[in-house]
């Protein structure tokens, strides 16, 4: 929980529930799974949900709402957009510096749509993004089927569940007359592979939603986001279903990072200049992170490795790549040299990435 996070494309984070369990390859390294392990003693906040097991963390399964926080994003302000010029540790009351909605990202050591999480847990959280509508909430999962079914507003009475929890949370000081979906929800799916794309983001284009994005981190493979779709490709750019006049039922925002933490996979350069340029061309903004523990180099070091575009990793002798040059021909590769998050920094051919979606709240507010 921290009002002012450090992970770079949020400004908070909420964590309402807590808890997980894995779901496919880029849950491997999760850090909440590894940070939920190392505060597992009885008292801390990680205690049942994951343990360590020969020096690995594991969930155990267990997820839990976390009552303490839940009315937390009630008594979060706007976020103050401070000018190169401000003093930003002098007195706050004479900065006059413009303030802007705040940025939450929802359950970062959870997953919303767990399948221990209740529909009734669910509207409780629901409800409270409700009642903030000077926020904007970030929602990812990596079960989307869930959050389709949930977020069917044509056939369930979801929006009279919400609404009366938002009555009850708020004591009585609001109608409990809600409109679904919520304009300053963002839903979005993880992915870090072209199978993960597949199987994810069709169903993310399907799901109601204001905003739909995509986080591409780790990003373990390359991805193509608009594959024709007579062939049962992708199609994210375009296409799929239109839930209000002013949505265009296509991705609305692409963020892409590397592993980090210390059993981080490389991700190959090429990988996050395709969606760099998918994204351009799609006129979709793009956002990157970092390129997590690796640095791309030219050199042979000893340290060095060898990423082919495949996804597989060699030891970057010349031998194992001409080894596996021969086995696919077509799978070029790059070396990688481990140098650490900070050192490898969030350039991507020189430049800085760090591209928003545009929020509209013509939808579904008066």
């Amino acid at each position: 929980m921290a009002q002012n996070s450090k992970i770079e494309w949020t400004d908070s984070t909420w964590n309402p529930v807590r808890g997980c369990s894995r779901v496919s390859e880029g849950c491997r390294n999760c850090y909440a799974e590894l940070m939920a392990a190392r505060f597992s003693n009885p008292g801390q906040w990680g205690h049942g949900l994951a343990v360590m097991q020969h020096g690995r963390p594991h969930w155990t399964g267990k997820v839990e709402m976390v009552e303490k926080h839940l009315l937390d994003p009630l008594k979060w302000g706007y976020v103050t957009v401070h000018r190169p010029d401000c003093n930003k540790h002098g007195e706050r009351a004479l900065c006059t510096c413009p303030k802007r909605r705040r940025r939450i990202f929802v359950n970062s050591v959870s997953d919303l749509f767990h399948e221990a999480v209740t529909d009734e847990m669910r509207d409780r959280i629901f409800a409270v993004m409700a009642l903030c509508p000077q926020h904007d909430f970030q929602v990812l999962t990596k079960r989307p089927e869930r959050m389709r079914t949930y977020m069917d507003i044509s056939t369930d009475n979801r929006s009279e569940d919400i609404g009366r929890e938002m009555l009850f949370l708020s004591k009585g000081n609001h109608n409990g007359i809600i409109e679904l979906p919520l304009a300053n929800i963002w839903m979005g799916v993880s992915v870090e592979n072209q199978k993960a794309a597949d199987e994810r983001i069709p169903v993310l284009l399907e799901t109601p939603a204001a905003v739909r994005f995509v986080s591409f981190e780790p990003l373990l493979g390359p991805v193509d986001l608009d594959q024709d779709a007579r062939f049962g490709g992708l199609h994210a750019f375009g296409g799929g279903p239109t839930w209000c006049a002013c949505h265009h039922g296509k991705l609305d925002w692409v963020i892409c990072g590397g592993e980090s933490g210390p059993n981080a996979r490389p991700m190959h350069p090429d990988w996050a200049r395709s969606l760099r340029d998918q994204c351009k061309n799609a006129n979709v903004p793009f956002f990157f992170k970092q390129w997590g523990e690796y640095k791309n180099g030219s050199d042979f070091a000893d340290d060095a490795i060898a990423v082919l575009d495949d996804g597989r990793v060699c030891d970057g002798t010349i031998g194992e790549m001409m080894r596996l040059d021969k086995e696919s021909p077509t799978s070029g590769g790059t070396m990688m040299r481990r140098v650490g998050k900070k050192a490898a920094g969030s350039l991507l051919d020189g430049a800085e990435h760090k591209e928003f979606p545009e929020v509209s709240l013509r939808c579904w507010w008066s």
